[in-house]
């Protein structure tokens, strides 16, 4: 019998929630083995059959069944013991809407925005470059990994800062931590978050870069997605499923334009822009999307890519389940072990860790988490959905990438991804090459490069590193299978790069406000006149907050333009221990968080996840700093640079007239690992003690906000039940006759 309880503010209005205690019946949990027993035989196939009958529809079936059961039981295990929402109180959207920074959102088009948030050049790239390795490691890595790490993390953050009226992670981490451990927490996030941005806007550049197509479907979401802002808040509040439809209709006529405008002689004129040109616009797009109203820009853009980033990956998914490409990169490659291979340098342990990224667990998501989404969260019940579902669907993101770099010829996939000092950069050395590696199957020749390049109406594919172009031509590949044929291909495989950029530039936008934040949480903390930042809002602050932010990752994005080791490559490392470090960070700060509230018996769930992320970053970290091979060690990279430029030589991939800025960077990567490292270890010491003190002392606190009541409603989850239905109906007409506002209104409380 269903038990529904009813969570009433007021007497004169109605139920502000729903609590839903209905049993499991028994066909669901049929439906739920059934489930489970489909997961296990997906996983006994990809982990235990080999050669050449092993399909890719393993991987995509496994990761779905167990998303579903780790969502269904784990998510809401975590749910029953620690988060324990409660929609009868209000949110930091409802208590401070403003308009601006806060506002209750829409669910679903929060969902979107911080899935667009989120997911940025980590699932797609980290998983194609981590291929190297075989299918096997990292497929287990990335679904794994976020069932207990990374969507852990994501959901317990959003919690968090829900609950401390939606204050940063660094700033939460000064709370719990104290003045040392807080002080070393904001100054390594910040730190941190600039090499971030600047890594993910390399990639946007990359992508972009002597591309008009790109370039004029990605600069036409704006406008569209302006228009959309103004069309939900003022023309027409709360159609959320008419403006979606205008706005799809919208950015299909924006890619199809793409290709018209790039084949003219005057859009190919306008919009083929070189890298650096390209990195002066994502600098200025960055700081507008930062101070711009939430509703204007940020959350309209993120909610429309959302469209196009799951769809082009449910098709993705559709299009294996129908074509059954048969996986030709090995379970586990002899790279593995050896460390030497040519898309990245490092042993399995701990640098495909490191590698895959974001696809697994993002440090990230954490700022996002306790950035914007919880100041646009309407109710608590919508944190497991949001920040636990949103990580499951990045990984499934992740998971698509790395079978696409699995499904292509391997020669062409190293080919590919191998440098230009390598390869020479011409389809002949390509071949030597990738013929040189020992690939399983027919020898490379110099046709497979020259013809896969023509195929994609592209010049040249050789050495295209990065993982993008690769992701896009497994893309390509499997669209052209069942969607238009050969003919296509060029078609699919720009819009696959188109599809990538879109995918990585919502990251710019939400992750500079997120930065902004940050920035104007510690400048608060000085006291005196900078009491006036603690009001993330103020507009001056905001401005100021913003400068500071763009010109610390667009001076690093412009040093990466210029960098001779290929940029990407030089800063990739760098930005993979970046983040999982910053993870680590967060994963103390709601370790911390939940052992002073008392709920010691559940701090493994964040603790595990957070032991085995300080074992990966702090091996890692200590390889880039102290190694003597030139392929991992920064340090040695610079000996080596200084020494050749003592003789007038080249320095690895560096020529001669480059090797000074080869000094320069080097520097500076090798000087920002030992800072990431010494800082982070800081903060997990603080907050070890302050737990043990906390378990010692037997005393239960809590910094979280004090509680008000709730006088809105939203459904729980993604589709609404038949009980929040009727509710919601009762809402909608008290919001009709003008008794109350409605959520995101910037009045949401009665009039």
């Amino acid at each position: 019998m269903a038990t529904i309880e009813y969570l009433r503010t007021e007497p004169d209005l109605p139920p502000v929630g729903i609590v839903d205690r209905t049993p499991i019946t028994p066909a669901k949990k049929a439906v739920f083995a059934g489930i489970a027993v489909l997961g296990a035989i997906a996983w006994t196939i990809i982990a235990f059959v080999r050669g050449e009958s092993v399909n890719a529809v393993w991987i995509v079936i496994a990761a779905v069944c167990t998303y579903i059961i780790a969502y269904r039981f784990y998510a809401r295990f975590i749910e029953w013991k620690i988060t324990k929402p409660r929609d009868d109180v209000a949110t930091p959207a409802e208590i401070h809407d403003n308009g601006k920074d806060f506002m209750p959102m829409d669910r679903r088009v929060l969902y979107g925005h911080h899935f667009a948030a989120i997911a940025g050049a980590g699932p797609l790239v980290g998983p194609v470059l981590a291929a190297q390795m075989g299918y096997l490691p990292g497929t287990i890595w990335i679904i794994v990994g976020v069932v207990f790490a990374g969507a852990v993390q994501d959901y317990l953050v959003l919690w968090a800062s829900t609950r401390r009226r939606g204050r940063s992670l660094g700033q939460m981490a000064r709370d719990e931590l104290g003045a040392v451990g807080g002080v070393a927490a904001i100054v390594a996030i910040l730190v941190i978050m600039t090499i971030l941005l600047a890594v993910l806007a390399l990639v946007v550049v990359n992508a972009l870069g002597e591309s008009p197509w790109g370039v004029f479907s990605i600069a036409m979401t704006i406008p569209i997605a302006l228009f959309m802002g103004v069309y939900l808040r003022y023309l027409r509040p709360g159609a959320v499923g008419e403006v979606s439809a205008i706005g799809i209709a919208l950015l299909l006529a924006a890619i199809i334009g793409g290709g018209w405008v790039s084949e003219t002689e005057w859009g190919a004129d306008w919009f083929t822009l070189s890298r650096t040109t390209i990195a002066w616009c994502l600098i200025g797009y960055g700081f507008l999307a930062s101070v711009l109203p939430v509703w204007l820009l940020l959350a309209p853009r993120d909610y429309l890519s959302t469209f196009m980033k799951v769809g082009t990956i449910v098709l993705l998914a559709a299009g294996i389940l129908i074509t059954m490409p048969v996986l030709k990169a090995p379970a586990v490659s002899e790279f593995a072990t050896s460390g030497t291979g040519p898309a990245f340098a490092g042993s399995l342990f701990p640098f495909l860790f490191i590698t895959i990224a974001c696809g697994a667990l993002s440090g990230f998501h954490a700022l996002v988490s306790s950035g914007t989404t919880p100041k646009l969260l309407a109710k608590e019940s919508n944190a497991k959905m949001i920040g636990y579902g949103g990580m499951l669907m990045e990984s499934f993101v992740a998971v698509m990438a790395i079978i696409t770099a699995s499904i292509i010829d391997q020669h062409l996939y190293f080919g590919m991804n191998a440098s230009a000092g390598l390869t020479g950069g011409t389809p002949e050395g390509a071949a030597a090459f990738t013929n040189s590696l020992g690939l399983s199957g027919p020898a490379a020749t110099p046709e497979l490069f020259a013809d896969t390049a023509a195929d994609v109406g592209e010049h040249s594919i050789v050495s295209r590193t990065g993982g993008a172009p690769t992701l896009a031509i497994g893309i390509s590949q499997v669209f052209s299978d069942f969607l238009g044929g050969q003919s296509m291909k060029a078609f699919w495989y720009h819009f696959a790069i188109m599809f990538e950029a879109l995918f990585i530039l919502t990251t710019i936008d939400a992750g500079t406000r997120v930065a902004r934040f940050l920035v104007s949480d510690a400048l608060g903390n000085l006291g005196g006149g900078f009491k006036r930042f603690r009001d993330p809002s103020w507009r001056i602050g905001a401005w100021v907050c913003s400068l500071l932010v763009v010109a610390g990752w667009g001076s690093v994005l412009l040093m990466g333009v210029g960098d001779p080791f290929g940029g990407i490559n030089a800063l990739y490392p760098l930005f993979g221990i970046a983040n999982q470090l910053l993870a680590a960070i967060a994963l103390t700060v709601v370790l911390t968080i939940i052992v002073k509230r008392g709920q010691w018996k559940w701090a493994w769930i964040p603790g595990v996840p957070l032991v085995w992320d300080l074992i990966v970053t702090m091996t890692a970290s200590w390889q880039k700093i102290f190694s003597d091979d030139p392929k991992l060690g920064f340090w040695k990279q610079h000996s080596l640079c200084q020494a050749a430029k003592d003789a007038g030589q080249g320095c690895l991939t560096a020529k001669p007239d480059q090797v000074e800025i080869a000094i320069r960077n080097t520097f500076i990567q090798g000087t920002l690992s030992i800072v990431f490292a010494v800082l982070v270890l800081i903060v997990t010491a603080v907050g070890v003690l302050v737990c043990v003190r906390a378990v010692r002392s037997g005393t239960v606190s809590s910094s979280e906000a004090e509680e008000q009541p709730s006088k809105i409603f939203s459904p729980s989850g993604f589709v609404a039940t038949a009980a929040e239905k009727d509710v919601q109906k009762e809402w909608d007409a008290l919001i009709a006759e003008g008794r109350v506002n409605a959520p995101g209104s910037a009045e949401s409380s009665r009039l």
